[in-house]
């Protein structure tokens, strides 16, 4: 699988700091992005130390096959997935414990959002109100359910869509990564497509520019880089009221080539090609 990638954080037009943090581990197709909380308490300090122990873990674990596993593992999901759910896990008791000890960042917490490609196999886990959404021919789809109060009141009809989006209580997290000893992550799996375009994003975006748009944005941009750039420049001219974080991958067409039908094969097959006559 040929995947272009893209990505970008700003501290927004009113933030003072960025609370946002990425990482990208390419060598794994891995990439994780999270939404620190807590002001004073350090939030962009949660963030980075989520990001980077989930991307730890899954180091070690590409390492190590018999790496231990946190939390428990679920039966109808992949070892991969179960892998990423075990980082998410990780990540939660190092927040916790550092919240915990430290007097100063106590109540900081974080949301976690991890991507894990193997070949166009897409394991995803989150937890909090930062986005996963796939473009595939034209149509947005949003991937995760935010763990928030506003989407929890619309998933039950207490609240329609347009009366969440102005809702002073946008920013009530339901679960978030370090603020209790346990933490329950949502996971899924999904097969990629040629063609398809993944945006992984922190709520600085979703709260400025409307599906249409990123759908939009995603489609007219043939890079990924380029795509990224734009969305954050979109949320910035639209308030930019918060930090906005985005992570793009583009999932490139195969060529119909001889050396393409031959790898398509070879990875059907099992076996090598052999020397084309």
């Amino acid at each position: 699988m040929r995947l272009d990638t893209g990505a970008r954080t700003d501290v927004g037009r009113l933030r003072n700091n960025n609370e946002d943090s990425h990482h990208l581990v390419r060598e794994l197709n891995l990439f994780v992005l999270s939404d620190g909380m807590g002001g004073e308490a350090h939030g962009e300090v949660a963030s980075s130390m989520a990001v980077q122990a989930v991307a730890e873990h899954c180091l070690e674990a590409a390492n190590n096959r018999s790496a231990p596993f946190f939390g428990e593992s679920r039966p109808d999901l992949s070892e991969r997935t179960n892998r990423l759910l075990s980082a998410v896990d990780f990540a939660n008791r190092r927040v916790h414990a550092a919240a915990s000890e430290n007097t100063a960042q106590r109540g900081m917490g974080a949301t976690i959002l991890a991507a894990w490609l193997d070949d166009q196999r897409l394991s995803l886990a989150h937890v909090g109100d930062s986005r996963a959404y796939l473009l595939r021919a034209g149509t947005l789809e949003q991937l995760t359910a935010d763990h928030s109060l506003v989407a929890e009141q619309v998933r039950r009809g207490l609240l329609t869509p347009q009366q969440a989006e102005s809702s002073e209580m946008q920013s009530v997290l339901l679960r978030a990564l370090g603020t209790h000893e346990e933490v329950e992550a949502d996971a899924d799996e999904y097969l990629l497509l040629d063609g398809d375009a993944l945006l992984l994003c922190s709520d600085g975006l979703t709260r400025m520019v409307t599906d249409p748009e990123i759908a939009s944005t995603l489609l007219t941009h043939a890079s990924a880089q380029e795509a990224a750039d734009r969305l954050v420049v979109l949320a910035n001219e639209y308030g930019g009221e918060d930090n906005i974080t985005v992570i793009v991958l583009r999932v490139l067409r195969e060529s119909n080539g001889l050396f393409a039908r031959l790898r398509r094969w070879s990875r059907s097959s099992g076996s090598k090609p052999g020397p084309a006559s």
